[in-house]
């Protein structure tokens, strides 16, 4: 009997690393969905292809171009990237300029239309309410609401199927993500999270990612294989 189909988005980092190994744990037969998006830590793309190749799935990655419309750090060089001393310095108050507007709703979007071209009814997203920045399209009633739109929106859920939005990392601390991933076998050392690496592709030790991602190995009690420039 084959296995379900399900669309994983696939960055290349730690949250979406550990999401790809827990639907093969679950019995989904991934597709792994990558995007350049315009970027500036395009580096993540050759960690995803690497993740992807390790875990013999299909990689899909779509070209789009949110650098066009600007407004977050992340796709606009004159914005620079706010790097930290400690992570006791972030905050969740307000949303911070590396956040990128729409994103998870266009990567959504594009995973919706590959879910209903592929017959599968299971969308999973690293999404985390928790360590997630202060990011508003990471939220619980976010998601709740793009699976509402999405099983309005297409042919598939009008003729009786139905879409889910997976997110099972949306509780649980970086720590608890590492640990879970480590359980299923994830090799953390070729995933990146950085927002600002260098050109040898080390991560930079001070960006709300880097920061985040330290302090889950640190929490976790597990030896950090992350590969910085300066260490955080």
């Amino acid at each position: 009997m084959s296995k379900p189909t399900a669309i994983v988005l696939l960055s290349g980092g730690l949250d979406s690393t550990t999401c790809l190994a827990i639907a093969q744990g679950d019995g989904f037969e991934v597709i792994a969905l990558s995007f350049r998006y315009g970027q500036r830590h395009t580096n993540e793309l050759e960690c995803a292809a690497v993740i992807a190749n390790a875990a013999s799935v299909e990689h899909l990655i779509v070209d789009i171009d949110l650098a066009a419309f600007g407004g977050s750090a992340l796709v606009d060089d004159s914005i620079e990237i706010p790097k930290h001393e400690s992570v006791d310095e972030l905050t969740a108050d307000s949303v911070p300029v590396t956040y990128v507007p729409a994103r998870n709703t266009i990567f959504l979007s594009f995973a919706t239309a590959v879910a209903e071209t592929r017959g599968s009814h299971d969308v999973f997203i690293g999404v985390n309410a928790v360590d997630y920045s202060g990011y508003p399209d990471c939220r619980p009633e976010f998601i709740e609401a793009f699976e509402a739109m999405a099983n309005l929106a297409t042919r598939e859920a009008v003729e009786g199927g139905r879409l889910r939005i997976r997110t099972p990392l949306i509780d649980l601390t970086k720590a608890q993500i590492i640990l879970r991933g480590l359980e299923l076998g994830v090799d953390y050392s070729v995933t990146l999270s950085c927002y600002d690496p260098t050109d040898d592709g080390g991560s930079c030790g001070h960006c709300d990612a880097c920061l985040l991602r330290a302090r889950g190995f640190a929490d976790a009690g597990i030896s950090d294989p992350t590969r910085y420039s300066t260490k955080p």
